[in-house]
């Protein structure tokens, strides 16, 4: 890593280096329930919402008992409804709460509960795995590539996964724009989830280009 390189990735883990998942209360670990809450967090990133407020929808799911996949099948739609409510997702809530209840039926009747039985069918294809989350209400490709950014920290099967937003955030800072030479600047599965967020947020602002860009000059 070049001495320019290592400031920049300093400056941006620094001010922007914090998961979605970190955001919303989860501690992300190969076990099924937190898997199942970043699907559930993936589902609502992948709206025409902003970030913050598919964070605070999942917070306040979780919050009432609909982080697991059982509690969020049991839960009613009005349920379901009500915590999306409360996280201020409204303009999509009433859609999205059927999708949670589908899926939630779907990953129970299909994988026991288990995303590591998806993982598992995918067989180490990504291409594979990909389509798998597709299968999820809600889950396309946007909402599949945020759940591999984030699962890259536990699942290092899928890592490297760095996408076009991913790539786009690295040349806005002179970063490689190729996820092979940006995989090797982060120094663990953990560290590529959160240089993988923050890139993200700079790619949706040049303030935040410039802010980082600026910090790693002065250091």
């Amino acid at each position: 890593m070049g001495k320019k390189d290592g400031a920049v990735l300093d400056a941006l883990l620094d001010r922007y280096g914090r998961t979605y998942a970190a955001e919303a209360g989860i501690k992300l670990a190969d076990q099924p329930k937190p898997l199942y809450q970043l699907l559930v967090l993936a589902t609502l990133l992948s709206a025409r919402i902003s970030a913050d407020v598919a964070v605070a929808a999942a917070r306040e799911l979780f919050a009432a008992g609909y982080g697991t996949p059982r509690g969020m099948r049991e839960a009613s739609w009005q349920d379901r409804v009500d915590a999306l409510g409360r996280g201020h997702y409204r303009r999509y809530d009433e859609r999205t709460a059927t999708m949670l209840g589908d899926g939630a039926d779907l990953i129970i009747d299909r994988w026991r509960g288990d995303l590591r039985r998806l993982r598992d069918e995918a067989g180490g294809d990504e291409r594979r795995l990909t389509d798998l989350l597709m299968e999820f209400p809600g889950i396309g490709p946007t909402g599949a590539d945020i759940f591999l950014r984030e699962a890259q920290a536990v699942w290092p099967q899928v890592a490297p996964h760095l996408d076009k937003r991913v790539l786009d955030g690295a040349g806005k800072l002179g970063l490689p724009r190729q996820a092979r030479p940006l995989a090797e600047l982060a120094h663990s599965g953990d560290e590529l989830a959160r240089l993988s967020a923050a890139l993200v947020r700079v790619s949706r602002s040049k303030k935040s280009v410039d802010e980082v860009k600026s910090a790693a000059a002065a250091g």
